[in-house]
C-alpha cells in the first residue's frame, strides 16, 4: 500500500541526519507522498506531517509535497473536509520547510496553472507565498521581484471584464485576484516606507524598484483596458478601481509626488534613478504612465495629490503624450480612455486660449489627426462621434492662427472626404466670424485665407477625379464658395476671393463642369445598360447579373448578390448626387455672374 511505503522510507530517514539524506530518498518520499494523496489517503499523510519526529525529514523534503498538496486540494471541489486537511498540510509544509526550496516550488505551481484553475491557484498561494518570502531574509528583494513579475504573467492570462454584470460576476475571478495581490503587496511596501526619508540601504533600494515595475505593470495591464463602471448595486465597489487607488497609493507612498511621476514621461530628467526601471520605457511604461494619467485625471484617484496652481494649458500640454499613446491603441476599451482624457484637458480650458506655437509641439499635430482615424476607421459608432466631439472641441480651443494651421494639416493628411468636408465647413465658420469682427481678421481673410482656399478650391485629380467618392468635400467647398460670393462685394474684397476669381475658375469650377459631364456620361450609359438587359435576369438560363461599378476611372470588384433593381438604385443614386452638385456649381455661377455684372448705371456712363 502507498501508506506503508511512505512510512517505509519515514522510518528510514528518521535514522539519518538531514545531511545524510541521499538525493534518491527526496524522490522516493515525493513519489509515495503523491500516491498517497492520488489514493485518497490524506488524512494520513496529514499525520505523518503532524508527528514530531518527521520534523526534520519534513522541513528537508516537504517542499516536494507542495505540488502534490496543490493538486488534490483543486481535485476535491465539492468535498470540503478532504480540502480543509489539503490546507493544514499547506500551512504544514510553509511553517516547517527551507524557504528557499519552497518558494521555487511555489512559484512553479503558479506558472503551471492554465485556464480556470490561474486565479484559484493564484488565491490559494499567495498568502503562503507571503510567508515563505517573509523568512528569507538574504535576496529578498529578488525573490519578491521574481513573485511578483510570475504572478503579474499569470494573471495577464486572465480577460478583463468589460461590462457591469462581467464585473460583477468576476466568472474568471481577476477581480479577486487584484485584491488578493494588494493584501499580499502590502507588506513589503510597508517596509519600505519604514525607511522612507533616510538613505536606503541597496536591499531595500532594490525592493522599491522591484515593487515599483510591478505596480507600473499592473497600470498596463489590466487597468489600461479595464472598464469602469460608475453606477454598481448598494454597498458594492468596483474591484478594479479599488485595485487602481491602491496601486496608486503604492506608487505615492514608495516613489515621488504624483505631478512628478505623471510629468516625467517623455522627458530627459526621470524621477527614479533606476536602470531597471528605464528598461521598461521603451516597452511598457509609456502605456502604463498613460494609464496612470487617465485614472488621475479622468477617474479622480489620487487627484488632490495635484497643485491647485497648476493651469489647465499646463495639465493639457504635459497630457498630449498619454493621450497620443492612449490614441494609437486600437482597442476600442484603451483609444476611448484616450478621447475622455483629451476632452477632459480640454474642457478645463476657455475658447481660443489655447496658442498657436503648441502646435510646434509634435503631439499637438499629432493627436487630431489620430482623432481622425477613430472617426474614420473606428467600427463603434459612439466611438466615431465621441471622436468628431471632441475634434471639434480641440478646434474650438485654438487661436486663429492655430485654427489655420490645423485645417490645412488636416486637409493634407485626412485622406478623407467626409473630414475635409468638415474641415471645410469650420472655414467657413471661422471666415464668418473674422468679418463679423474688427480685430484678429487675418488669418481668415486675405492673403492667409487665399493660401487656405488653394487646398480647398481645388480638384485632386482634376476632371478625372472621382467625384462621388469625394462628394462631401466638393459640395462642402461649393458651398463654401457660395457663402464667399454672397458675403464679400467685389468692391470690398475683405476676402480677397475677386482677386483670386480667374485661379478659381480655372483650377475648381471648370474642371467640375467637365467631370460631371464625364460622370453624369458614364451612368447614364450604365442605368441604359441595365435596363435594356435587365428581362434577362428573370431568365433562369442566364447567368446571375452582376454589377460593376467605375470608381476613378478603375472598375471596383463586381457585386454579384445585388439584383437588378438595386444596382440601377445605386446607379440613379448616383446621378442624383451629380445632379445636386450640379445645382449648387449653376448657383454659385450665376452668384458670381450677378456681382460681377456692371450695374444699369455703370453701362450707361461708359457709353
Amino acid at each position: 500500500m502507498a501508506v506503508e511505503e511512505l512510512q517505509a522510507i519515514i522510518k528510514r530517514c528518521q535514522i539519518l541526519e538531514e545531511e545524510d539524506f541521499k538525493e534518491e530518498d527526496f524522490g522516493l518520499f515525493q513519489l509515495a507522498g503523491q500516491k498517497c494523496l492520488e489514493e485518497g489517503y490524506i488524512a494520513q499523510v496529514l499525520d505523518i506531517l503532524e508527528n514530531e519526529k518527521n520534523k526534520v525529514i519534513i522541513r528537508s523534503m516537504g517542499w516536494n509535497l507542495v505540488g502534490p498538496v496543490v493538486r488534490c486540494f483543486l481535485c476535491h471541489k465539492e468535498e470540503v473536509d478532504k480540502r480543509e486537511e489539503c490546507l493544514k498540510m499547506l500551512d504544514l509544509l510553509v511553517k516547517l520547510c527551507h524557504p528557499k526550496e519552497l518558494l521555487l516550488g511555489l512559484l512553479e505551481l503558479v506558472e503551471e496553472a492554465t485556464g480556470n484553475q490561474i486565479s484559484e491557484v493564484l488565491l490559494l498561494l499567495l498568502e503562503p507565498l507571503q510567508t515563505v518570502i517573509q523568512k528569507l531574509h538574504s535576496k529578498k528583494a529578488y525573490s519578491v521581484g521574481l513573485t511578483l513579475s510570475t504572478l503579474w504573467s499569470q494573471l495577464s492570462l486572465l480577460p478583463v471584464p468589460y461590462t457591469k454584470e462581467q464585473i460583477q460576476k468576476d466568472q474568471h475571478g481577476l477581480g479577486q485576484c487584484c485584491k488578493a495581490l494588494v493584501t499580499f503587496t502590502r507588506p513589503f511596501v510597508e517596509e519600505v516606507v519604514k525607511n522612507k526619508g533616510h538613505p536606503l540601504e541597496n536591499s531595500k533600494e532594490e525592493l522599491k524598484a522591484e515593487l515599483l515595475k510591478f505596480c507600473f505593470k499592473s497600470l498596463k495591464y489590466p487597468l489600461l483596458t479595464a472598464q469602469f463602471i460608475e453606477v454598481l448595486e448598494e454597498n458594492e465597489e468596483d474591484p478594479l478601481k479599488s485595485f487602481a487607488s491602491e496601486i496608486i497609493g503604492f506608487i505615492l507612498a514608495i516613489g515621488d509626488s504624483l505631478p512628478k511621476v505623471i510629468f516625467q514621461h517623455g522627458r530627459k530628467e526621470k524621477c527614479w534613478n533606476n536602470p531597471d526601471l528605464e528598461e521598461e520605457e521603451g516597452s511598457q511604461l509609456a502605456e502604463s504612465m498613460a494609464s496612470l494619467a487617465y485614472l488621475v485625471f479622468v477617474q479622480h484617484i489620487s487627484i488632490d495629490q495635484f497643485p491647485l496652481v497648476l493651469s489647465p494649458l499646463y495639465l493639457l500640454q504635459y497630457n498630449m503624450d498619454h493621450i497620443e499613446v492612449l490614441l494609437k491603441r486600437a482597442e476600442e476599451s484603451v483609444s476611448s480612455k484616450g478621447l475622455e482624457l483629451l476632452e477632459n484637458s480640454l474642457l478645463r480650458m476657455e475658447d481660443d486660449s489655447l496658442l498657436h506655437h503648441y502646435l510646434e509641439i509634435r503631439s499637438f499635430l499629432t493627436v487630431p489627426q489620430r482623432l481622425v482615424k477613430v472617426m474614420t476607421f473606428c467600427p463603434i459608432e459612439t466611438m466615431r462621434k465621441k471622436g468628431l466631439k471632441v475634434l471639434q472641441l480641440y478646434i474650438d480651443k485654438l487661436d486663429s492662427q492655430g485654427k489655420n494651421i490645423l485645417f490645412r494639416c488636416l486637409l493634407k493628411t485626412s485622406n478623407h472626404a467626409g473630414v475635409e468636408g468638415y474641415v471645410i465647413q469650420n472655414i467657413k465658420n471661422q471666415i464668418d466670424a473674422s468679418l463679423k469682427r474688427a480685430e484678429d481678421r487675418k488669418w481668415f481673410t486675405g492673403p492667409q485665407l487665399i493660401s487656405l482656399l488653394d487646398l480647398v478650391l481645388v480638384l485632386p485629380e482634376g476632371a478625372e477625379t472621382d467625384l462621388l467618392q469625394t462628394s462631401d468635400r466638393i459640395m462642402a467647398s461649393l458651398n463654401l464658395l457660395r457663402y464667399l460670393v454672397i458675403k464679400d462685394n467685389e468692391s470690398d474684397n475683405h476676402t480677397g476671393l475677386w482677386t483670386e476669381l480667374k485661379k478659381i475658375e480655372t483650377n475648381f469650377l471648370k474642371p467640375l463642369h467637365t467631370g460631371l459631364n464625364m460622370s453624369k456620361a458614364h451612368y447614364e450609359a450604365e442605368i441604359k445598360n441595365k435596363k435594356e438587359t435587365r428581362r434577362e435576369s428573370h431568365n433562369p438560363n442566364t447567368p446571375k447579373n452582376i454589377c460593376s461599378v467605375m470608381v476613378g476611372g478603375e472598375k471596383m470588384p463586381d457585386i454579384p448578390n445585388m439584383t437588378p433593381e438595386m444596382q440601377l438604385q445605386v446607379l440613379h443614386s448616383a446621378l442624383f448626387t451629380f445632379d445636386l452638385i450640379e445645382s449648387v456649381l449653376a448657383r454659385v455661377e450665376e452668384l458670381i455672374e450677378l456681382k460681377t455684372k456692371p450695374t444699369s448705371e455703370e453701362t450707361s456712363r461708359l457709353k
